[in-house]
């Protein structure tokens, strides 16, 4: 079992989000990975690391074997980092999707789960977030937790086991009810900071 801190977690967990919501730009190169740990929405804390930070982590990642470098090809002149989560445990889409939303923003509902989680995976009947999260529960070795409600809650929460969580209970229950809206604007958020990165990479092919 994987033992990852908070600063393992967010960079994990960021590049789980990617690849699920836009495939079209990843693997992620470092300067979009970083973008990608420090964007405004669907993350709790909100981060400010800078690049150096974030290769000390992918650094450690890699020691864990749960990230991998690609190399540059096809014209592109910088690496592109992409996790290694499902080679390292079976995993369907609908698991991976959750460890990394319950990494990027903490203690959730189930219903929260739901919608955090419909632009990265295609719930299929008869699975649901819960029963989904009841199997994570339930592996050999168990990496999801209910952890109960939190003061003034009506619906339990659930964590990931994959390293020390914090719970976030105050701003989850004083969170913007506009949860498509939000998620909109992180897909777009994660478009410009892709494409951002994909000039820088232009602009070092041609020297400038």
């Amino acid at each position: 079992m994987f033992e990852l801190d908070a600063d393992e977690q967010r960079v994990l967990g960021t590049l789980i989000e990617k690849q699920l919501a836009t495939p079209q730009y990843y693997p992620l190169t470092l300067s979009a990975l970083v973008q990608g740990c420090n964007q405004s929405t669907s993350r709790e804390p909100i981060s400010h690391y800078s690049e150096p930070e974030v290769r000390d982590v992918i650094a450690r990642l890699k020691e864990k074997q749960l990230i991998r470098t690609v190399l540059p090809s096809h014209g592109r002149s910088v690496d592109r980092y992409g996790h290694r989560l499902d080679e390292q445990m079976p995993l369907i889409k609908e698991e991976i999707a959750l460890l990394g939303v319950l990494m990027l923003r903490g203690a959730q509902t189930a219903n929260e789960l739901k919608t955090r989680t419909e632009r990265l995976a295609e719930w299929q009947p008869p699975d649901t977030a819960e029963s989904v999260l009841e199997r994570l529960a339930s592996k050999p070795e168990p990496l999801a937790q209910n952890v109960g409600r939190s003061p003034g809650r009506r619906e339990d929460r659930w964590v990931h086991l994959l390293g020390p969580v914090e719970l976030f209970s105050e701003l989850s229950r004083h969170e913007p009810q506009n949860n498509e809206k939000s998620s909109q604007f992180g897909e777009l958020e994660a478009r410009v900071a892709a494409l951002e990165a994909e000039i820088a990479d232009l602009r070092q092919q041609l020297g400038g």
